[in-house]
């Protein structure tokens, strides 16, 4: 079936859906393949809990009309997911990075969502899926939509390009992630890179933290930029005082302070963006104050949390060496005692992992600490004088029988080491 046939009967059912167990009726059933399991197998279960229709790529799975054959279904979604793009005219603004991209989304939607009809992705459905799927959630009422990306590899982000056809864009950083797929840091900077290409050659606007001189030189050649940044920006701000919480001040192209709820220094990149970025937009200044003061994280990332008598910073969604260092430095020098690092293994750096986990051992060593705790991966693999556990459930059993009291935890890992587990333990 041809993309455009197919966008009719979107039409008439828009809403996607690729999980069975999700499904609601009316949803059209996307069968995927997995690594685990071969989606054609479910379309039938799919019409019987009320899909309007299963498109498959296996004729041995056609039931009736209502199942649709194409020739790959993934293709066919992201094909469908560009035409329904193609029917816009508004801003789409894409959002990639090593770290903080997700943050920085969110930001930016608390932002722009309190002056215009916003669509964005939900939660981390950032990959060669989870764009199609945010794009074909974007309903006639839009204004402007936010589409992050994430990226393991080269040519990923140029891929999600000619899916949403970003006309803004912003790379938060490139560090040292998914160095597996990447090779090297300069091979993260060319992969992140791939939005900038697509906004060259599309004359778009990026939006550029300009202290990094990386992104100064990464960008040149943009028809449109716009900066922000602590000295040289078109909007700058920077740390007013270095609390639980982080507190920016502005002094050019927004005036005043914004008391946030989000623990870190290494967060302000972030609410930089979003306030440049509503300010580009010529959101109303008490409205950027108000939706970002007012944006509080729930999703295992910068979130400060109380547990009797602990206090717990949660940043545990993810972690790679760049944004490892920059939570242990803050940690280091955030007010508080009796403080117990609490750390997950860092995943997909190849065969950069073991030297990587040594330098965070060596950044660990800087400071004094009440404990120390490495779960997982190369931190077992390390000569080091720390607590070691296989699993945060070990380490967790370890909490619970010691039971630390008045202490000050950072519980950070990668999303595979499921460090948030540690909370039911104190």
């Amino acid at each position: 079936m041809k993309t455009e046939d197919l966008y009719k009967i979107y039409l008439q059912y828009p809403s996607v859906q690729t999980d069975t167990r999700k499904l609601k009726e009316g949803d059209i059933f996307f069968a995927l393949r997995g690594h685990n399991f071969i989606g054609n197998e479910f379309a039938a279960k799919a019409l019987d809990a009320g899909a309007s229709f299963a498109i498959i790529d296996d004729e041995r799975y056609v039931i009736s009309e209502k199942t649709i054959l194409v020739d790959d279904v993934l293709i066919s979604l992201q094909q469908l997911a560009k035409h329904h793009r193609q029917q816009f005219s508004i801003p789409f603004i894409a959002i990639t990075g090593s770290n903080g991209k997700t943050t920085t989304k969110e930001l930016i939607h608390a932002v722009l969502s309190s002056a215009f009809k916003t669509y964005t992705t939900e939660g981390n459905l950032n990959n060669h899926i989870g764009v199609p799927l945010t794009i074909l959630k974007i309903r006639q009422d839009a204004e402007v939509a936010v589409i992050e990306m994430g990226a393991n590899h080269l040519k990923e982000i140029a891929s999600y390009c000619e899916i949403a056809l970003p006309t803004h864009g912003l790379i938060t950083n490139c560090g040292k992630a998914h160095l597996e797929g990447f090779g090297s840091e300069e091979g993260v900077r060319k992969g992140k890179g791939e939005l900038y290409d697509h906004l060259r050659d599309n004359k778009g606007t990026a939006f550029v933290m300009w202290d990094y001189d990386y992104l100064r030189d990464m960008s040149k050649g943009i028809a449109h930029i716009y900066t922000y940044g602590t000295t040289e920006a078109n909007v700058i701000g920077n740390t007013h005082q270095s609390g639980q919480y982080l507190e920016v001040e502005f002094t050019k192209g927004f005036y005043g302070t914004i008391q946030t709820k989000l623990v870190g220094d290494y967060n302000l990149p972030n609410v930089l963006a979003a306030v440049a970025i509503g300010n580009y937009f010529t959101v109303e200044e008490q409205k950027i104050k108000e939706s970002i003061e007012n944006y509080f994280p729930t999703n295992s990332r910068s979130q400060l949390i109380e547990k009797g008598t602990n206090k717990i910073i949660l940043d545990a969604y993810n972690a790679n060496p760049s944004s490892m260092k920059a939570a242990i430095e803050n940690f280091a020098k955030t007010d508080g005692q009796e403080k117990i690092l609490a750390l997950g293994a860092m995943a997909e750096l190849g065969t950069e992992s073991l030297r990587e986990h040594k330098n965070i051992i060596r950044e660990i060593d800087k400071y004094q600490w009440r404990d120390v705790i490495l779960v997982g991966g190369d931190f077992m693999n390390i000569d080091h004088t720390y607590r070691r556990f296989h699993s945060p459930t070990e380490a967790g059993e370890w909490l619970k029988k010691n039971g630390p009291q008045n202490s000050f935890f950072l519980i950070k890992g990668s999303r595979s080491m499921q460090m948030e587990k540690l909370l039911g333990y104190l």
